[in-house]
Order: structure tokens, then sequence, then C-alpha cells
């Protein structure tokens, strides 16, 4: 069910005067776009809606053993709130902490209405208010009002990951279990573990398993790209030594940012230099160049899929010890004790878990209306990364494909401040971009990892011309972002009781 047209009627608004912002999600991006809002627009007033009892998002859901970061915590951490902890790749619970610490420490908490899942939302043109209908883990119904929607609540489905079935699963006599929803009561001490899976959940999960599994096999059908980098970044502790908290934490952050800007430079440029590195790299920490081309050479080039990290070359050093291997190879189907390959071998297996990847979802799975029309994503064209063609006075928090998601999201948040406080000084009530057909359009992600892949038709289009390119570069956002005109003549705004 989502808001029809008529439930922007003064009928069915509830009485309570309308918010100024509605963020949709506590996790890392909702609890920094509200430390945004408090500090570039303090005088709004702002509720954010999470769908679950408690801080997080992501870092609150999953549990799986060796739950990490997948890059460094100098760059997915806040631009506002220095990250102290000596591991740059951090582990899940540091993150939820360092999450949660911040609501705590910049008052956040209090506006956190928790258990409040977004089903729809529905904008009124004539009142330029959003009435946003949230279901209660009651079961019950709630209508909120909102000049301005936020959306960050993430890109991936929280109820369902990506789960291929296989022919004899129901013969297994072990336990199948997925990452993204990990038993409480699993116990694998002294069991054979299979984990299907090449991507970061897979490469994370393996060496963790290895401390009390008799053995941990990763079952690919195609290599990834895997690099070593140090869980402790040395710079940042010079830094640390010679300068005061905030400023060494600055310079580290644009030290990483550097980094990691001219090595994505470099491994788009120069594609066969990069991945023959990345392999000889992986035949060093493994100790064989035999088994870095049989099992880490992949079939495309370095970025066409995101690039895993392993901190301290844990991974690498699991395999090298003996407690874990890899296989390439391909699921011919489920025996009782084990997985039978294509290639006639047979995995002894207890326990199979299926990192096999996420399931994309936008907007948490709610629906958009706008003045009586359904909104479908994947017809409408991403306005700097950031807003949609045709949906008013609505922000989304989506981040890099190629260096940490808060970059993105911190530079959103400043832009959604700006954008608010050009309109306030103007008495406009609102902003929409409206898609130029003129524009050729290109898909949304540049990107082939099997997760966007499967959701190509599901996502926005991006265009082949700024303002509707998405730039995968953090500098030239924040050049846009803290500078670029909001008033650029393609977002139009206006007064309320019509579309501008």
């Amino acid at each position: 069910m989502h808001p029809s047209a008529s439930s922007s009627g003064t009928d069915d608004v509830p009485q309570e005067e309308p918010l100024d912002v509605l963020i949709v999600g506590a996790g890392l991006s909702g609890i920094g776009a509200a430390s945004a809002l408090q500090r570039g627009c303090p005088g709004k007033r702002y509720a954010i809606l999470e769908a679950r009892d408690a801080i997080g998002g992501t870092w609150d859901l999953f549990r799986y053993p060796g739950i990490r970061s997948d890059s460094d915590m100098y760059t997915l951490g806040y631009a506002f709130r220095p990250w102290l902890d000596a591991k740059a790749i951090a582990d899940g619970p540091a993150i939820l902490d360092y999450v949660r610490s911040t609501a705590r420490e910049h008052g956040i908490e209090p506006h956190i209405r928790y258990g409040h899942k977004v089903i729809g939302a529905s904008w009124c043109s004539k009142q330029a208010l959003w009435t946003v209908q949230a279901r209660l883990n009651s079961g019950e119904t709630r209508m909120l009002r909102a000049r301005f929607l936020y959306l960050c609540s993430g890109y991936y489905s929280y109820d369902e990951a990506y789960r291929p079935r296989f022919e004899g699963e129901d013969g297994f006599a072990g336990r199948i279990v997925q990452p993204q929803f990990w038993p409480e009561d699993l116990d694998y001490a002294g069991r054979q573990v299979v984990v299907v899976g090449s991507g970061a959940t897979a490469v994370t999960v393996v060496p963790a398993m290895t401390d009390r599994a008799s053995h941990v096999t990763m079952l690919q059908r195609s290599p990834t790209y895997v690099v070593a980098r140090p869980s402790r970044y040395r710079f940042a502790h010079r830094m640390r030594r010679l300068f005061p908290e905030r400023l060494a934490y600055a310079l580290t952050r644009w030290r990483v940012i550097g980094e990691s800007m001219f090595l994505y430079w470099l491994a788009r440029s120069k594609p066969q230099l990069v991945k023959q590195k990345i392999i000889e790299m992986a035949g060093q920490q493994l100790g064989s160049p035999e088994a870095a081309a049989a099992h880490f050479t992949p079939g495309y080039k370095p970025w066409d899929q995101r690039v895993c990290v392993v901190p301290d070359g844990d991974l690498f050093e699991a395999i090298r010890s003996g407690r874990a291997s890899v296989v390439t190879d391909h699921i011919a189907r489920f025996t009782r004790n084990g997985i039978l390959l294509q290639s006639g071998r047979e995995l002894a297996a207890d326990l199979v878990v299926m990192a096999t990847g996420l399931t994309l979802k936008l907007f948490g799975g709610a629906t958009l209306v706008v003045d009586g029309r359904v909104i479908d994503p994947s017809r409408a064209m991403s306005y700097k990364g950031m807003m949609l063609s045709g949906v008013p006075n609505c922000a989304l928090a989506f981040g890099y494909t190629n260096a940490s998601w808060t970059l993105k999201a911190d530079l959103t948040a400043a832009w959604v401040c700006r954008l608010l406080r050009h309109m306030d000084a103007r008495g406009q009530a609102i902003a929409v971009a409206h898609r130029d057909p003129s524009v050729p359009e290109a898909p949304f992600l540049d990107f082939n990892s099997g997760y966007v892949e499967r959701a190509r038709h599901l996502l926005p289009k991006q265009g082949a011309r700024k303002p509707w390119q998405v730039y995968q570069n953090y500098l030239r956002d924040l050049l846009t972002i803290r500078v670029g005109r909001i008033d650029d003549g393609v977002l139009r705004l206006g007064s309320k009781g019509g579309m501008p």
C-alpha cells in the first residue's frame, strides 16, 4: 500500500505541525545527514524514521564473523568527527560504536523514531508537502508531513539477500546460512566450512572462520581482485603525534583521498599494468605465483567491479597456512555430505555459507507518489547524483562505487543544507529538476558487479552531461557542491501551489 493522491488532502493528514526535514534511516548516512542539518540549518525541525529498533543500519544488521569495513575509516568516517581508533580498517562493532556515539554526542538520538518503516510517501504541490506513511512494529500506520524528504536508507534490502538455489540442497545433511542473516546459535567449531562467493563478504568471512573451523574453503565461480593493506595507517599516527586531533584527521583524510583517486585513475588508464601488479602482489602474499594465476586473476579490468581489501593480508595468510583454501569452479549440485562441482570434484562440507551478494532496493522499498503519479525510478534521471528528475524536495544519499560511501554522503548532506538555505532566503517552497529529453541517458552505475547487473532495470539513469552525469570523483563533486550554483537553470525553484 502507498499513499494515494488523496492522502495529500487535509482529511487524511495529521494535525501536528509539518517537519522541515524528514530523514529516512538512522545508519551512517542518516546520522551524518542529521548532524549536517543541525550545523548548516540549525533552526530546522527534523525527525529520523528508522525501521529497526536501533541506530547503525548495516553495522547493526550484519553480525557475521569478521564483519568490518571494506575501506579505510579516515574516509568512511565523517569529515566532522575524527576517527581515533588505531585501526584504519575497522571491525563492525567499532564502526557501530562510532555511529551511535556520534548520534549521542550531537544530540541526534531524541529526533529518532524507531520501529517506523516507511512504506510510502506522497507529494502535494498545492501544499508543498510530503505526506509519509510509516508502518509501526505493532502493525498500525502513522502519517507524518514534511517539507523536505531526505532518503538515507541505503541501496539494498535488509529483508532479502541474493540467494541462488541449487539442485540437491534438500538432501544436504549439513546447514546452509547467509551472512546477512547470521544465526546467533551457530557453532562451527571443528566443522568443514565452504563459503560460496568471492566478494567483500566472502574474503572477510573466510579468514575469520578459520579460528574455530577445521578448514574453510572459498568456492568461487570466478576470481576477484584482492589487495592486502595494513590495518593501521602509519601516516595517521605520525600526524596525530605532530598536530592537534582535528588537523591530523583532516590531513590523513586528504592524503587517503588523494592516494585513492590516483590509484583509481591509474587502474582505469593503465588497466593491464595495474592488473599485472595486483596479481603479482597476490602471488607474493600467497608465496605462489601459480596460485595467484589460478584463483586471483579476474577476467575483467580493475574497478569494473569493486576491488576487495584484506587487512594485513589475512585471507592470504589463512590460505598460506593451510587453514583455508580457494577453489575456482561451478556448483553442479549439493550432495548429502557436501557440494559436487562441475569438474567432478566433491567438496566435503558440514556448513555452507552463501556469501552470494545483496539484493538492491531503492528508498527502502517505499513507493513515491508525486501529485498522484507513482514514480518509477528506472524512468527518472539522477540530478547531480543527489535528486531524481520529477521528484520535488527529495534528496537521496548514494555513495561512491570507487571510494568510501561516506565521502559522497557527506557532500550530499552539505548540498542539501545549501539548497534549504537558498530556498529560505528567496521564500521558495519547491525545488525540482525536470528531465531534459535531449540529454542522452547512461546506466546510473558504471559498474558490472553481480548485484548491480541484477538490479539494472530498477535503477535510475544518469545523463551524458552535467548536471545529470554521476561523477565518481570526489574533488569534482566537492567543487560542484561547495561553489556550484544552486539556481543553475536546471533545478527549478518556485512557491507552493504548483510545480515550477
